[in-house]
C-alpha cells in the first residue's frame, strides 16, 4: 500500500456546495474501507487536504472519478504526491 497526499483548491461555484453532502458521504465510505486516512477543508473553505492509503496512483484516480465533486468540476488538484511519513 502507498500513502498519497492530495491538496485541492475550490472556487466559489455553488454546484460544489450542493454536492457537498454526497461528497462527504463518499469520503466516509472510503474512511470505513480504510482507503482514506484523513480529510478536511481549509478553515476558509478555499480547498482541502486528503491523505489516502491506496495500492497506487491509479486507485486514487479511480476514487476521484467516483467523487461527487468531480461530476460538478468542484475542485482543482494542486498537489497529488506519494508520501512516506516516518512518524
Amino acid at each position: 500500500m502507498a500513502r498519497y497526499v492530495l491538496q485541492l483548491a475550490f472556487d466559489g461555484d455553488p454546484r460544489r456546495l450542493a454536492a457537498r453532502p454526497a461528497h462527504r458521504e463518499h469520503l466516509r465510505r472510503l474512511k470505513d474501507q480504510g482507503r482514506l486516512v484523513i480529510a478536511g477543508p481549509w478553515a476558509d473553505d478555499s480547498g482541502a487536504l486528503h491523505v489516502y492509503e491506496v495500492a497506487d496512483e491509479a486507485e486514487l484516480r479511480d476514487i476521484l472519478r467516483e467523487d461527487p465533486y468531480t461530476a460538478v468540476n468542484g475542485y482543482e488538484i494542486v498537489l497529488m504526491k506519494q508520501w512516506t511519513p516516518f512518524l
